[in-house]
């Protein structure tokens, strides 16, 4: 059961391989942008990007260009 005290989950996110954040406990796909945010409420934007996968396991967001 998840107690309060549990760690959380923070993401590494890659684009092409390469990271491009660390420790994003927030993403948010508007459009064709992508908005991640750390716990300090540090935040980028990707602009022209999708979430591709997520994999909570491996603590991993990748992001896909949405330019061909």
């Amino acid at each position: 059961m998840f107690k309060e005290s549990d760690n959380m989950c923070e993401f590494k996110v890659f684009k092409k391989n390469e990271i491009v954040f660390k420790d994003a406990v927030y993403a948010k796909a508007d459009g064709k942008n992508v908005t991640v945010r750390d716990v300090l409420g540090v935040s980028k934007v990707f602009e022209g990007c999708i979430i591709a996968e997520v994999d909570v396991g491996s603590e991993r967001l990748l992001l896909s260009s949405t330019k061909k």
